[in-house]
């Protein structure tokens, strides 16, 4: 009980990062026997995506409803998207600028890559149209993002346009609101042991690898991203939120963790919803509205990387790099990112709708997605970061602006 006791007494974030370390140092020591420990990572993550399906309908329709003002949502809405598409924006250029600096491009062996096509991309179109479901149950049970967020909204705003009559129906979803989010703060117990297998499977299976063969790519993913943060990010945070940015960061460093372990922006949502509440103060209409919404459309991580897989592909086939080409990359990867699944390598899915604008041919395409898909695990656990960086600086910048941001709470430690 004394070790028990012990174990629950070190911050959470600590025993996260711990665990991170040791899972590494496993991988390195004894890679064979990584796939031993690897139904916790699979536990793990199946226990945080059971939870973003009723934590999104839920959170989004209770948040609405706790705004108590109708004319509160447009001003919400407006701010929190006006927001992401800001930093898409930059992260796409960071992700240009990066690759346009480094080159990895040249002289990559694409011919050596097997063709890979995911096939026909979304389109615009049939993205929006999907946004209204033709069946509530069934967009719920596919676990369809946009739409479950579509029928959340519906929901918030018919509860408080309802006014006397909806109140009861507004201290249901309050109250399912509050016990899913104690029940994910149940669930983060098993973080460390999930980070730990999570890690040690994925630097095991080809850690080593991604730095022999797409060397100068996974640097160039690691820079920008850590730029998409360190200037973007922290710039948001210091002159529109006005918070201490070394604290912030403290207080989200469990959502980044399980960010860089699962991949997906998705699993990643009940973890930045618990720590937006207990480490930032961010009030519960803005958190629970801003951050579910970014986990479909504040894909900074992935906006960067279609931006410089874009020019990475460019760079290799040869292809005279003028000013059209930029601003069409540019425009092209920012609504792409918007469109993107919040699921580990869904930005390579955008790929092919990008480089299609500046002329690449799909069966190129084919081989860029063929040489990266192998290596593509960690790449995409390192841009998941940002992503995830960026959902919680939104909220808490939204936060600052409709005066829901407690800065008691966000001085203070963060929560064990």
């Amino acid at each position: 009980m004394r070790l028990l006791r012990g174990w629950f007494a070190i911050p959470l974030w600590k025993r996260v990062l711990g665990a991170l370390a040791l899972g590494l140092l496993f991988a390195l020591v004894w890679p064979q026997a990584t796939p031993a420990v690897q139904f916790m990572g699979d536990l793990f993550v199946r226990a945080i995506r059971m939870l973003v399906v009723p934590i999104v309908l839920v959170t989004i329709a209770s948040g609405i409803t706790a705004l108590g003002d109708p004319k509160r949502i447009g001003s919400l809405g407006g701010r929190t998207i006006g927001l992401f598409a800001l930093t898409t924006a930059f992260a796409v250029s960071i992700g240009m600028a990066v690759a346009t600096l480094i080159r990895p491009g040249e002289g990559a062996p694409l011919g050596t890559a097997a063709p890979h096509v995911f096939g026909k991309p979304v389109t615009p179109y049939e993205q929006l149209i999907g946004i209204i479901p033709t069946n509530i149950v069934e967009a719920l049970s596919k676990g369809d993002m946009l739409a479950i967020i579509f029928v959340a909204i519906l929901l918030g705003v018919g509860t408080l346009v309802a006014g006397e009559a909806g109140k009861p129906f507004a201290s249901l979803l309050q109250s399912a609101s509050s016990v899913l989010l104690k029940i994910v703060g149940i669930v983060m117990e098993a973080t460390p042991f999930g980070v730990f297998a999570l890690i040690a499977n994925a630097v095991a299976a080809n850690g080593a690898a991604v730095f022999v063969n797409v060397g100068w790519l996974a640097l160039a993913v690691v820079l920008g991203s850590a730029l998409q943060i360190l200037l973007v990010h922290s710039l948001l945070l210091k002159f529109l939120a006005r918070v201490p940015i070394l604290r912030f960061y403290r207080g989200i460093v469990d959502a980044l963790v399980v960010a860089f372990s699962t991949a997906s922006s998705s699993a990643t949502l009940p973890v930045a919803m618990r720590v937006a509440e207990k480490n930032l103060g961010v009030g519960r209409p803005v958190f629970s509205t801003v951050l579910p919404l970014g986990a479909s459309i504040g894909k900074d991580g992935t906006a960067m990387y279609v931006g410089l897989l874009s020019m990475f592909a460019l760079q290799a086939f040869g292809t005279p790099l003028t000013p059209t080409v930029y601003g069409l990359v540019l425009l092209t990867g920012a609504l792409a990112a918007f469109g993107t699944a919040p699921v580990p390598s869904a930005s390579l899915f955008m790929l092919a709708a990008v480089l299609s604008a500046v002329g690449v041919a799909p069966e190129q395409t084919a081989l860029v997605v063929g040489f990266v898909l192998p290596f593509d695990r960690l790449l995409d656990m390192t841009r998941t970061v940002p992503s995830a960086s960026a959902n919680l600086t939104v909220a808490t910048t939204v936060a600052r602006w409709e005066r829901e941001l407690d800065d008691e709470v966000l001085r203070a430690r963060p929560v064990a």
